[in-house]
Formats: structure tokens, C-alpha cells, sequence
């Protein structure tokens, strides 16, 4: 049906100038949209992140008018409780009332043991998700779908006349890119006009769908290069997008890519070419502080705002898919010079932080791909605000419990690689990293206590597993890191994360005494070194001596052992020893060298104390009383050197303290006056001492057993691969032989099918000249 005289003349007249104030009215609705969102999104997002609940953990939301909630107690007040933990109530998450909320599903493992369990409850889920604007966009595109139905002639004049009225989608906003760079790529003079979108649009409609190639990138990259062209930027970064989903079904985008040597070419110049045109484009400015700032207000970074998410996802999708280590290298460096522009992206950030806390909790990767996961995780820590510092403190304690599930000789480096690095983290905002220290401290709690209370037969195994015992070992390299005195005598103040000794020491003493069996001596071993550590770092005492007197005193130690030819237990990978060791000589041996050697540690930090005779009184008798009733022929375990290290430990101790009575005898102060007896033999250093000097020599020796273990079993790791490759080889030769041997029969077979057919041919003829006669 022809349009009407009054359409047609409503179109010549008015038509023009409805439409202007009807996209005017759009774009200023959509803009008051946009903006009041942003403002709820930062007040959302800059929140603190406690709504983010544990698995299986009542959110610390709600307080209590007494002030016995976990989140309101002191420290004093939750560990003098005796792990007796109130309990909270759940209280909902408060869900946004605007906007349309994508989720991304989140795999999550089933728990079938123990470890799984403490994995769950190892960190708090990132529930809160960032809502984005997408109502007016779906309201905008039913209303177009209607009137390309009820007037197909008027919507196919808007989308002559005016086509941006129809593309509300993001290569729209992809398409003013365009209008930055129009002239970067035109030799001709400035004063011609520059082409307008519309032409932009058609330009890339012909380009839809068309095959990447050498050639092609090599032209980006020389304009990206040359000139740092944004239209080419964008360009490398939609084919970037199709080369991170290649092999994808489901999904079409603008290029395609089957030639392996152009995705090569593609994947370099997008990680190296991509940042470098960025910061041409939008510098980074840092402060006096080292805080980076990036100008997301001006027009150029919100158009390319879709670019820049666009481009994170991709690399994302690609860092969850890759195995090579180059490439994995290659596109962390990249994200690492990202990291600035998409801070305002947050759900975008903590995607890219459970990707790369993946990467760095990979044992299958090398090391140098996890230290440079490790400095992405880092460089977050430091230009972020609070709530992106505890997201990735939180996915970094979750990749950390993952990855420490299983511990062997050959990746207890790697695990503690992950709590060396991720100790330092801790350090960097040591607020942030005091509340969720606590938060995990008190999840340890929680399940020691329930350990402890829950009187069934596999309770003890949410405690007892490698990823509980990581878990404190890793808490205790944290605050002796960053609550050293040493660091805090030079700053002048003690570190926000000092209390949390208190509370670690606490767990770790608790879990240590858990189940007092023989069979469990390597753990209590595991823990001590832990506690050690943290006494040495800190100057903090903690009373590890009854612990190893305790395994002393033990019917294992106490009774003579059976002969046995099993190797020694490796106690450094070892929390538990197997039923076949137990009574046995060697690991009867392996005891006492760690009980003697743990003493041994604990008693030199306190060599130069004034105070040593009197703390190593009780301990040296307890010991001779030891040595006195296994020493006779017919009693005790017979085990002459066990006995022989303890009476010489007990040798070094008596020396010790009649070194230290010797030196205190000239003071000239009283016990009260601190300041004197802090700095008693403060200048003299701890391997002079006599019980120094044996220590010394004995790390010395342990230092060397250690480098010949570890080179016998290179040496043993090298012969297992060569005859791998041998066996290899033979099975190899022997697949080639069958298969020849298969050939062989089957031209034997083929003979004689054709000798049996010249045999019937000739049977044929002599039949025939019979019938002849």
C-alpha cells in the first residue's frame, strides 16, 4: 500500500527534526541511566567485600548487642574461649534492585574427603557480581522488532536515513574508534572530509567474515607499529577475540583464522602491540606514592571502554585454554600492562584473578610462567582499592589450599614457592591483610574445634591433611615476614599483623597435640618447624620443649625395635607413617635425630639469654633421666644411637649454661632493670656460643646429606627416563615387526589366492577340451 499524502508530507516537513529531538530525549535518558548506575556500582563495589560468605560459613554481618560476635571479639577473648565459637546467624545477601544480573557459573569440585572439605571452607566465595545496564538495550530492540513488523517501509526509510538509531549494540560503540584514528591511515591533505560511520559500517560489513592471513597482520601491526592506529588496534583486537574462541562452535565472529602461522602472528601482535597503542593513547600517571591513575572520565577511554573489556575477556578465555609456557609468559606480561585500564571493570577483575591465581597454583607450569602469574597478582595488590586487595588475597588463599592438596618430593618446591610468594602479598596492605588473615586464622579454629569435639572415628581428618598443615605453615611465614624484628625495629612501630601470632600459635599448638600417636610423629614434626620459625623471626617464646619431650617419652622410643630393611622416611614430605614402620629401627632413628635436632633448633635462639640455665634446667634433667633408664643392657630400646645423640645434645646444654653463669657473674645490674638485661651478650654473635657452635655443625651436615639425596635421585630420575625411552624404542620395533610380519602374510595370502585361481582356470581349460573330444 502506497504511503499517504499526510505521511509524505509529514516526512518532508517534521520528520527530520522528530527524529533529532527524539534521539536528543534517548541519548540524554540513556546518559542519566548510565551515570546513576555507574554511582551505585562504586558504592557497591568500593564496599568492603565481608558479604563475600564462605562455603558453609554464616556471614559476619549482623552484630550483637553483648559484643560476643566473632566479628566484634578481641583476639584474647575468641582464643580464651577455648575454641568454644558462638553461633551466627545467616542473614540473606542483598540483591541489587536495577539492571539485569549476568552470572558466570562457577565449577565447584564435589567434596568426597576430608582435603576437599577444608577446601571448600578455605575461602570465601566472591558472590557480589557487578549489574550492568542492559533493560533499556533489550526495551530499545523489542520496540525496533515491532515496528519493522507493524511498518516495514518506515523502518527500512530509519535505516537508510539514520542507522544509528538502529545500532544500539556494542560494535556501535566499537564503530566510534573509528572516528579517533579517521586520519591515521590517509596520506591525503587535512582539509578533506573525513568518511563519515555510516561509510565506517559499510566498510566493515564488506570485511565481515573475512580470513586472516600473514599479510593482513603484518599491515596491522606496521600501523599499530608506525603509527599507533587505533583503527588497527581494534581491527587486531576483534580478530584477537576469534583467535582466543578458535575451534568454538556456536559462536561467528567477525574474522576467521585456519593458517597457523597468521594466529601466531595474530597472538604477538596482540600482546605486545595492544598496551604499547594504549599508553600512547591514554597515559598512566603515578604519583609520589607509586598509586597509578588513568583518566576514565575523558571521552577517548569511554569509547574504548568496549574495546578494552572485549579484549581483557579474550585474554582470559585464552589464559583458562593455554598450556604452552612462552605463550602463557607472553599473555601475562601483556595482562600486566593492562591491569591499569581495567580496574573500573571490577566483575572483569576478579574473573582475571581466578584465571591467573589458577595459573600460579599450577604445578604443571614452570616456574617462571607462576612468578609472572605471581606479578600480575602483585601489581593488583598494589594499584587497586580494598575490595579488589581482598578478592585476590582470597582467590590466592584458595589457589594456595588447592594446589598443597597433594605434597611429594618432586613439587614440595613448587608448594613452597606459592607460600613464599603469596606470604609477600600480606604485606602490602596490612589492613586488609590483618582482617582476612583473621577471617582464615578462624576458619583453622573452627575446624580444630569441631575436630575436637566431634568424638567420631574420621573427625580428625579435616585436620589432620596436607592442605590444614600448608595452611598454618604458610600463616606462619606470613607474620614472620612482615612482624620480623628486625623490620620492625627499623620502621620505628610494630606491624598491623602481629597480633595474629598469638592466634596461629595457638591452632598450631592445639593441632599438634590432636592425636598423640607414634603414627603421627612426622606432623607434629611439620608443625614445630612452623612454631620455630615464627620464635626465631619474632623473639617470640613458645614453649616447644614438652612437645618433643612428649614423643620422648613415647612407648615407640622406650622399647627395644625390630630389625627392618625399609628405606628411611623422608619426614620433610611426610605427615604420617605407615603401619609397617612403626617398632622399627629406622624410623625409630629417623625420631631421635628430629627430636634431638628440633631441641637442639629451639634451644639456640635462647643461647645468649640471660636467663638459659634455668630454661634448659628442667629439660637436661628430664633428658639424663631419659638416657639413665634406656641405657642399661636389658631395658629400654637398646638403640645406642639414639642415646648417643641425646647425651650429646645434653652435653652441649649443660656447657651452654655454665658459659652463660660464667658471663652474668661480672654484670653489674639487677634482674629489673630491662634495658640491661635486653641487651646482655647482644653484640656477640649466636655461633660462638658452645651450644651455637654445635648447632652450626650440625645444619652444616644436614646441608650436605641433603645435596647427595638429592643428587642420587636426579641420578635415579635420569636412569628411569632412559629406560622409558628404551622400553619405548623396543615396544616401537616391535610394532614395526608385527606390522611387517602382517604384510608378510598378507602378500603370502594374496599368492595364494591367485595360485588357486590359476589351479581353477587350468581344472577350466582341461574341462573344456574334454568336452571338445
Amino acid at each position: 500500500m502506497p504511503p499517504s499524502k499526510s505521511t509524505k508530507k509529514f516526512e518532508k516537513n517534521k520528520l527530520g527534526d522528530v527524529l533529532k529531538n527524539r534521539k536528543a530525549h534517548a541519548k540524554i535518558k540513556q546518559k542519566n541511566q548510565i551515570k546513576a548506575k555507574r554511582q551505585e556500582r562504586k558504592a557497591r563495589d568500593n564496599a568492603p567485600a565481608d558479604d563475600l560468605e564462605a562455603v558453609g560459613q554464616p556471614p559476619a554481618k549482623s552484630k550483637q548487642a553483648n559484643g560476643d560476635s566473632l566479628g566484634e571479639m578481641s583476639m584474647d577473648q575468641f582464643f580464651q574461649a577455648g575454641f568454644e565459637l558462638p553461633e551466627m546467624k545467616k542473614s540473606k545477601t542483598a540483591r541489587p534492585k536495577t539492571g539485569k544480573r549476568k552470572r558466570t557459573p562457577v565449577e565447584e569440585e564435589a567434596p568426597s574427603s576430608s582435603d576437599e572439605d577444608m577446601e571448600a571452607e578455605a575461602v570465601p566465595s566472591d558472590s557480589g557480581s557487578d549489574s550492568e545496564s542492559g533493560d533499556d538495550e533489550e526495551a530499545h530492540k523489542q520496540q525496533l522488532e515491532a515496528l519493522a513488523e507493524k511498518d516495514p517501509e518506515f523502518y527500512k526509510y530509519l535505516k537508510e536515513n539514520d542507522a544509528e538509531l538502529l545500532d544500539f549494540a556494542e560494535d556501535a560503540d566499537l564503530a566510534e574508534i573509528d572516528d579517533l584514528s579517521a586520519g591515521e591511515e590517509e596520506e591525503t591533505p587535512r582539509k578533506k572530509q573525513k568518511p563519515s560511520k555510516k561509510a565506517a559500517r559499510v566498510e566493515d560489513e564488506v570485511d565481515d567474515d573475512h580470513e586472516v592471513t600473514k599479510k593482513l597482520v603484518k599491515k596491522w601491526k606496521l600501523a599499530m607499529e608506525e603509527k599507533l592506529s587505533l583503527r588497527a588496534m581494534k581491527e587486531v583486537v576483534l580478530a584477537f577475540r576469534a583467535a582466543a574462541h578458535l575451534n568454538e562452535d556456536g559462536k561467528n565472529y567477525k574474522y576467521t583464522i585456519s593458517d597457523p602461522d597468521a594466529y601466531h602472528d595474530l597472538l604477538v601482535a596482540a600482546l605486545e602491540l595492544v598496551p604499547k597503542v594504549l599508553q600512547h593513547h591514554l597515559p598512566i600517571k603515578v604519583n609520589g606514592s607509586g598509586k597509578v591513575r588513568v583518566s576514565t572520565e575523558s571521552k577517548k577511554f569511554r569509547t574504548l571502554t568496549p574495546l578494552l573489556k572485549s579484549h581483557t575477556v579474550s585474554l582470559h578465555h585464552l589464559l583458562e585454554n593455554l598450556s604452552d609456557a612462552s605463550t602463557l609468559k607472553l599473555t601475562l606480561e601483556s595482562l600486566l600492562a593492562l591491569l591499569p585500564y581495567i580496574l573500573s571493570f571490577k566483575k572483569v577483575v576478579r574473573e582475571v584473578v581466578k584465571s591467573v591465581s589458577t595459573v600460579w597454583a599450577d604445578h604443571g607450569n614452570t616456574e617462571v610462567t607462576r612468578l609472572s602469574a605471581f606479578l600480575v597478582l602483585r601489581r593488583l595488590v598494589t594499584i587497586s582499592d580494598p575490595s579488589i586487595r581482598e578478592a585476590v588475597l582470597k582467590q590466592t588463599y584458595q589457589g594456595l589450599v588447592k594446589g598443597a592438596r597433594n605434597t611429594t618430593i618432586h613439587n614440595i618446591q613448587g608448594i613452597n614457592l606459592m607460600k613464599n610468594t603469596a606470604s609477600e602479598l600480606w604485606g602490602l596492605d596490612a589492613n586488609v591483610g590483618y582482617t582476612t588473615g583473621f577471617t582464615f586464622i578462624r576458619q583453622l579454629a573452627v575446624h580444630l574445634r569441631s575436630s575436637i569435639t566431634n568424638k567420631t572415628k574420621d573427625s580428625y581428618k579435616t585436620v589432620y591433611n596436607w592442605q590444614y598443615i600448608h595452611s598454618l605453615d604458610f600463616w606462619s611465614r606470613v607474620v614472620s615476614v612482615h612482624c620480623e624484628s628486625l623490620r620492625e625495629a627499623e620502621s620505628g612501630k610494630e606491624s598491623p599483623l602481629r597480633p595474629l601470632i598469638y592466634p596461629i600459635v595457638q591452632v598450631t599448638l592445639g593441632a599438634t597435640r590432636l592425636i598423640p600417636t607414634a603414627q603421627y610423629f612426622p606432623l607434629r614434626f611439620q608443625l614445630i618447624r612452623a612454631l620455630l620459625r615464627i620464635s626465631s623471626a619474632t623473639s617470640t617464646y613458645i614453649p616447644l620443649a614438652p612437645a618433643l619431650l612428649e614423643v620422648l617419652n613415647s612407648a615407640e622410643m622406650k622399647k627395644q625395635p625390630k630389625p627392618s630393611t625399609l628405606r628411611s622416611l623422608e619426614f620433610s614430605t611426610s605427615i604420617r607413617a605407615t603401619k609397617a614402620y612403626l617398632r622399627t629401627r629406622i624410623y625409630q632413628d629417623g625420631v631421635g635425630e628430629q627430636v634431638t635436632e628440633l631441641l637442639s633448633e629451639f634451644f639456640v635462639l635462647w643461647c645468649k639469654n640471660i636467663a638459659f640455665p634455668e630454661l634448659a634446667l628442667p629439660v637436661v634433667v628430664m633428658l639424663k633421666r631419659w638416657t639413665k633408664a634406656n641405657s642399661k643392657k636389658n631395658v629400654g630400646n637398646r638403640n645406642a644411637k639414639v642415646n648417643s645423640l641425646v647425651t650429646l645434645l645434653v652435653q652441649k646444654l649443660d656447657a651452654n649454661a655454665k658459659w652463660i653463669e660464667e658471663k652474668r657473674a661480672k654484670v653489674e645490674f639487677a634482674p629489673n632493670e630491662r634495658a640491661m638485661v635486653d641487651a646482655f651478650l647482644k653484640e656477640l654473635e649466636w655461633e660462638k656460643t658452645p651450644l651455637g657452635a654445635y648447632v652450626k655443625g650440625q645444619r652444616k651436615g644436614r646441608e650436605q646429606k641433603v645435596k647427595l639425596e638429592e643428587k642420587a635421585r636426579r641420578v635415579e630420575e635420569e636412569k628411569r627416563r632412559e629406560a622409558e625411552k628404551e622400553e619405548k624404542e623396543e615396544g616401537k620395533e616391535r610394532f614395526d615387526d608385527a606390522e611387517s610380519g602382517e604384510e608378510e602374510k598378507e602378500e603370502e595370502d594374496e599368492m595364494d589366492v591367485d595360485g588357486a585361481e590359476d589351479y581353477d582356470d587350468d581344472e577350466e581349460d582341461e574341462n573344456e577340451d574334454e568336452d571338445d573330444e
